[in-house]
């Protein structure tokens, strides 16, 4: 049954709904994710300058990188060799455009995110699919909100936190010997002082956590491109042969390349899931496309950078061969690669790396389960802290438990996530637009960054205290634009 869903879910609708929302999105925002790519880092620069806390918010790097946590994972080192595995070379090709169309549809779901965010009695943000659904949608479409907390809860709040602890013990295990109870120990302990102390907390460690552990991936890859520049082309050349079927190789032709590439892209890069929206609604931002940009940039990190690292890495070695099946998959596939470039040291390092991605993402999984629950009972803290409770034992026990049925939950699961949160991205693609439209008619009068005047849009049932601007936002507003667009924060 499971492997029908999976076929069916992944073969067939995803495939369609990716196509429409990623592809219909960049044709209607006339190719957004480009447009502002430079302005990406402009964004970011500005952020960093107000990252540590100023009015109490969390700032657009906070987000990006408590986005980056959660996409970075597994899929990155595991996921790739998986779908390199199964689809062939090619299925790089069909990861890379759906990164590339998912940019899009980040941007649309991140910008209706934080369009519909809603401010917490503590002064802080929530917000995601949920609240946009109920919100943008109306009271007829809570079912579908009801229905999207509930998978987002069981995804990642359970199934995938079960996961990343058991890629993290069975890895630390391979690598040093270390017995999975006792990873699964330290795991959990290490988790459970972070996580007892919110939001917040997780963005300070992630903050610092991330650059480094991506920096330091992509540096050893570079590494690797450098020993072998000679054979990039040629790699190139395989990987959009084998996309459309010229090129002999393993894993059922162009319709595995097809199907591995689309589901490990969207199992990487978390694009049209909804759940990046979760973390990119709780960032202040005078204007809801800033983020949207911003998470657009997040799906590049991952797919087209990260992603594509790995899989050079593997392709470069001599130990996959695409004419050949072999025993080698998955992780193993990425440490050997790693072995055959660099020594033995290589398989170390590629554990270490997999260990803070998956710790990372447990972080970020634990930030989802809680923003699920929050729809239900807002601002609970003994519900929350009985699921932070149920979170370390979850990595206890996740170390220590074969966890393949799980796996195919989980794929299923997501794969519901996703067509859910499509649907709604499908029914609020006008609000989204519309949005845009508000950002790109500033920027044509010459406003570096954009405010976004919540009074100008009645119609999208906003909340108000969500966007009442910092003081210095609402001073440039009146200097700027001649009017008050809102309250002030300050």
């Amino acid at each position: 049954m499971l492997d029908f869903l999976n076929d069916l879910l992944w073969g067939k609708v995803l495939l369609v709904l990716l196509i429409a929302v990623g592809v219909g999105f960049t044709l209607a925002s006339r190719f957004v994710q480009f447009r502002y790519f430079g302005q990406m880092f402009r964004i970011l620069g500005a952020s960093q300058a107000f990252r540590r806390d100023k009015h109490g918010h969390l700032s657009s790097f906070q987000a990006l990188v408590l986005s980056v946590a959660g996409r970075v994972g597994g899929g990155n080192i595991a996921g790739v060799a998986v779908a390199i595995t199964l689809g062939g070379p090619g299925a790089i090709f069909w990861m890379w455009v759906v990164g590339l169309m998912g940019m899009a549809t980040s941007f649309l779901e991140c910008t209706l995110a934080q369009t519909y965010k809603e401010a917490e009695a503590d002064g802080t943000y929530r917000g995601g699919p949920a609240y946009y659904i109920s919100r943008g949608l109306g009271q007829r479409w809570r079912w579908l909100a009801a229905v999207y907390s509930v998978l987002l809860l069981a995804t990642f709040g359970f199934a995938f936190t079960a996961l990343q602890s058991y890629a993290v013990a069975t890895s630390f295990g391979d690598a040093f010997g270390v017995p999975v109870l006792y990873s699964g120990l330290g795991l959990a302990l290490i988790v459970g002082l972070i996580i007892f102390g919110g939001i917040k907390r997780i963005a300070r460690i992630s903050e610092v956590l991330v650059p480094f552990m991506a920096g330091g991936y992509l540096l050893i890859a570079l590494l690797v491109l450098g020993l072998n520049i000679e054979k990039i082309p040629d790699v190139i050349v395989l990987i959009v042969k084998s996309a459309f079927g010229l090129e002999p190789a393993i894993g059922g032709g162009i319709g595995a390349a097809i199907m591995m590439g689309v589901k490990r892209g969207l199992f990487s890069n978390e694009a049209g899931l909804g759940s990046a929206p979760n973390v990119a609604a709780v960032a202040y931002v005078p204007h809801p496309a800033n983020q949207g940009i911003v998470q657009a940039f997040s799906v590049f990190i991952d797919t087209v950078v990260i992603c594509s690292a790995t899989a050079f890495m593997i392709l470069l070695s001599g130990v996959y061969d695409p004419t050949s099946a072999s025993d080698v998959a998955g992780i193993a596939l990425t440490q050997a690669s790693m072995a055959d470039h660099v020594g033995e040291w290589g398989r170390t390092f590629v554990s270490l790396a997999l260990l803070l991605f998956a710790f990372s993402t447990i972080l970020y999984n634990y930030y989802l389960g809680e923003n699920s629950l929050n729809y239900f009972s807002r601002d609970n803290q003994t519900l929350f802290n009985a699921f932070r409770v149920a979170i370390v034992l979850l990595v206890c026990w996740g170390a220590t438990t074969d966890l393949g049925t799980v796996f195919g939950f989980a794929d299923v699961t997501m794969g519901l996530l996703a067509v859910a949160n499509l649907v709604a991205l499908i029914l609020l693609f006008k609000s989204g637009l519309r949005i845009l439209k508000d950002f790109d008619g500033q920027r044509r009068q010459g406003i570096e960054r954009p405010i976004f005047n919540a009074k100008d849009h009645p119609e999208l049932n906003l909340d108000p205290q969500a966007w009442e601007l910092a003081p210095e936002d609402l001073e440039r507003a009146h200097r700027t634009l001649g009017n008050t667009p809102a309250t002030s924060r300050g």
